[in-house]
């Protein structure tokens, strides 16, 4: 069986950025076999701490997409990110508006395997964690990595976004 276009995607973006999980082996899409749409849900299906989860949100930040990666602990302080990055308007963006800038459908939004690189803050809570977890493309797929692997692979920022 073919693996879903977006989780091929994601996958070539790993193996293109010679991406590491944890143990410094190369971060491969795992399928899990049901989807997970919550960090909860990830971390219990992965056996996991829920902070070990990086959520991949979309916000529509004045009009441009805005990639927030954050740990499953917490929640993003969007008037607070929204000040530290200079934004008037930061707002969760609508499924269409996520599916037109990434391909994916909320729920699998992963931090790569875009149509274009999308300006990506990363959560500075996820330093905390030695693996992390992101999604995979479709909410059933994920992958290992760690925090300085998701900056790099993704040239985001580090940031407090909580």
């Amino acid at each position: 069986m073919q693996p879903h276009p977006n989780v091929r995607a994601v996958q070539d973006a790993l193996t293109g950025a010679d991406a590491l999980d944890g143990a410094g082996a190369p971060s491969t899409v795992r399928l899990l076999p049901d989807a997970v749409h919550t960090a909860a849900a990830a971390a219990e299906a992965l056996g996991v701490q829920v902070g070990q989860i990086a959520n991949s949100l979309i916000f529509d930040a004045d009009d441009a997409p805005l990639l927030v990666l954050t740990s499953g602990a917490h929640r993003v302080d969007t008037a607070g990110l929204a000040a530290s990055i200079g934004v008037t308007r930061l707002r969760r963006a609508t499924p269409e508006f996520v599916r037109a800038h990434t391909g994916q459908p909320i729920g699998g939004v992963a931090p790569l395997g875009h149509p274009r690189p999308l300006r990506t803050l990363v959560d500075t809570a996820l330093a905390a964690y030695p693996e992390i977890w992101a999604a995979g493309g479709v909410p059933q797929a994920v992958f290992p990595t760690t925090y300085a692997e998701l900056l790099r692979i993704t040239a985001g920022t580090s940031a407090e976004v909580a």
